[in-house]
């Protein structure tokens, strides 16, 4: 089949060459240069190293070709630009065509999901959701990772699970767009969190006191929002908060990890060419927390720091000064 990815970043790029092992797929790039070096050269030097693409990969810089006849589409776009993109894709996308958000965001206007987006810009689309501990640079060098596919109709999940399934990329599906998009979001914020307690020196009994509350935290607003609490134990939750908490390659915990140094946002942002989503919508998910009267401490500290009201040795310091209750709260 034909799918179409849009966006050609490290993540949009390594699941078009993914895709491209078994479908017919045509990425779409801003930028003439990258679309050459995929067509010409087979490598994506910016995002992705020395990793080899796929050669049968088709790099575009025209939206409408790349979306044209399109089976599916998958937006790899980051949130803040998220719908300007999808607006002028959408009169090419054939109506009835699934399109899957892969951007871990909200959108900092509306404080929209990018499924939220999809369905206002294309209401006669289905719109889905694929999110997991998903590292690229690791994928990409052929390890094993498992992902969360959903749909709100799981006959389409089902469907589109098989499709996209590979034997080195494991696709499980779920019929819960909410909490599986929350999760994505929220996890970034918390990774923020993890890395400033590493730049601090804080040890590991401090990251698992992080990774732990701050999957309490997703969970309460998740649910608030109408999420099914079982999402968050699962590969888009624990799972994903996990890989961005711990791992050098998350881009959110190396900017925690640049603020516990002592680095300033202006200088961790400027020496940055990659998209920190938690940077980007740790303000909407403090909105959205306090619209459902969620209290949610490590997101408002991180918050915080992100803005300059603090740094992340106070950040510390408010955390411990927090009211405790019991761990069995309910979210």
């Amino acid at each position: 089949m034909n799918i179409a990815v849009l966006g050609a970043g490290s993540w949009g790029t390594t699941l078009a060459h993914l895709m491209s092992r078994k479908h017919v797929v045509r990425l779409w790039a801003r930028s003439i240069e990258s679309v050459n070096e995929i067509n010409q050269a087979r490598t994506l030097k910016r995002y992705l190293g020395d990793a080899h693409l796929h050669s049968q990969l088709q790099a575009m810089i025209d939206i409408e070709q790349a979306t044209s006849g399109a089976d599916f589409v998958i937006m790899a776009i980051p949130s803040q630009s998220f719908a300007s993109v999808l607006s002028l894709a959408a009169p090419f996308i054939r109506k009835g065509t699934p399109i899957i958000s892969v951007s871990k965001g909200l959108e900092l206007s509306s404080l929209r999901r990018m499924t939220e987006i999809i369905r206002s810009e294309c209401p006669e689309m289905p719109a889905g959701v694929l999110t997991g501990p998903n590292l690229a640079t690791e994928i990409m060098a052929g390890f094993a990772a498992a992902s969360v596919l959903a749909f709100d109709d799981e006959a389409l999940t089902a469907k589109w699970q098989d499709a996209l399934h590979t034997p080195l990329f494991r696709i499980y599906r779920n019929t819960d767009v909410i909490g599986c998009e929350i999760c994505g979001v929220l996890k970034n914020i918390i990774a923020i969190a993890a890395g400033m307690g590493d730049g601090l020196g804080a040890g590991d009994n401090t990251r698992s006191a992080i990774i732990t509350r701050g999957l309490a935290e997703i969970s309460r607003l998740g649910v608030a929002l109408g999420a099914i609490p079982e999402t968050f134990y699962g590969l888009a939750g624990m799972g994903d908060l996990v890989a961005t908490c711990t791992s050098d390659k998350s881009r959110n915990r190396t900017v925690g990890f640049r603020l516990g140094q002592g680095e300033s946002m202006e200088q961790i942002l400027s020496s940055m060419f990659m998209v920190a989503e938690g940077v980007k919508s740790a303000d909407a998910v403090l909105s959205l927390a306090a619209s459902t009267y969620i209290d949610m401490p490590i997101c408002t500290e991180v918050g915080r720091v992100i803005r300059g009201e603090s740094d992340a040795r106070r950040a510390f310091r408010e955390l411990l000064k927090a009211e405790i209750g019991a761990e069995a709260d309910p979210f």
